[in-house]
């Protein structure tokens, strides 16, 4: 019977399920002629010890809920209106505003230096890990090398990134072992992946180490260069809503790119407002509401939180979970005794 693209897909996913639960009856699992060429990889390209990295294989275990995770993100599984409800909540917000407050002084002086606003970086660690409360309790060894050896779709990233974990925890003193975060390797409170730990995280109080697990000062500075370094411009807006006329853009198929201006956008039926000039790059976003496709325009700044997590979902639920913790701070703030 001929199958769409679709349906092959679907049938894909099911013989990939079906090779990992036949894959994971063994306690650890990881004793494979993978491990063994990463091991090899690992001491001729960076003078790990083998033995070294046999012992810590050994320890290591498969996780099925690892895999059973990986393969149902919410930013895949919901559509907006439901993955919107789990971060813009009133419980989440009241906690935004308390963070904000204990540690107004130091986001004050993070935005001053960076000019990423104290509100974005309180949004991303409230989307990430409820402003560090919930962090992932996978040790790093485990999820990397589950998903590196065991999850063909994206075995070659996961391999990368277990190779940058291993680098990390050389040049920054941390066990390798007992080092603990998301399904995917994600740590500390703003959930940096290994390569992204080692390119942006950033000692701000000069102690000689970067903690992004407990150290606020290391955690704020880190989100804020990560922003930065992908091209956060201060001052300018994110994202706006939109009407549309003739715009046949189907909900949750969003390019992430920014392809359009202003002008171009505003020409092919999207009415909005922005203070930003006509060449001002801008990006077509639309999402599944209750009541029906949402239209917005996504800018510059709205584009740098997707290099945090490549959804327009996500980055959506940040910027909106940044505003409303931002309006109930100052709210508080201007009635106060």
């Amino acid at each position: 019977m001929p199958t769409n693209q679709n349906t092959r897909w679907k049938v894909k996913k099911l013989i990939v399920a079906a090779m990992l639960a036949l894959a994971l009856p063994v306690a650890h699992a990881l004793d494979d002629p993978q491990v063994a060429e990463f091991v090899s990889e690992m001491n001729s390209e960076h003078g790990f010890d083998t033995e070294w990295l046999n012992g810590l294989f050994a320890d290591a275990e498969a996780k099925q809920k690892i895999l059973d995770a990986i393969s149902r993100p919410a930013e895949r599984t919901k559509p907006w209106h439901e993955y919107r409800e789990i971060f813009i909540t009133p419980k989440r917000i009241s906690a935004g505003v308390a963070f904000w407050r204990e540690h107004e002084k130091l986001l004050d002086r993070v935005e001053r230096q960076t000019g990423v606003p104290a509100r974005m970086i309180v949004a991303i660690l409230g989307v990430e890990t409820y402003y560090g409360r919930i962090t992932g309790g996978y040790r790093v060894i485990d999820a990397l090398s589950t998903l590196a050896f065991l999850y063909p779709p994206r075995a070659k990233f996961f391999r990368s990134e277990l190779e940058q974990f291993l680098l990390l925890t050389r040049e920054s003193a941390v066990d390798p072992l007992a080092a603990t975060g998301s399904y995917a390797g994600a740590m500390g409170a703003p959930q940096f992946i290994p390569s992204s730990f080692r390119a942006y995280a950033v000692d701000a109080n000069d102690d000689g180490r970067i903690d992004l697990w407990t150290d606020w000062e290391d955690v704020t500075a880190s989100v804020a260069n990560y922003f930065r370094e992908h091209g956060w411009k201060a001052g300018e807006p994110i994202a706006v809503t939109a009407t549309v006329e003739g715009f046949d853009g189907e909900p949750g198929k969003n390019t992430l790119k920014l392809t359009d201006t202003v002008k171009s956008l505003q020409q092919r039926g999207f009415s909005f407002t922005t203070s930003l000039g006509d060449t001002a790059r801008t990006m077509p976003i639309v999402l599944e509401g209750s009541t029906g496709p949402e239209h917005w325009v996504g800018f510059n700044n709205f584009y740098v939180i997707t290099r945090y997590n490549r959804s327009a979902m996500y980055a959506l639920a940040v910027f909106q979970l940044g505003e409303a913790v931002a309006a109930k701070f100052h709210t508080e703030a201007s009635v106060a005794p």
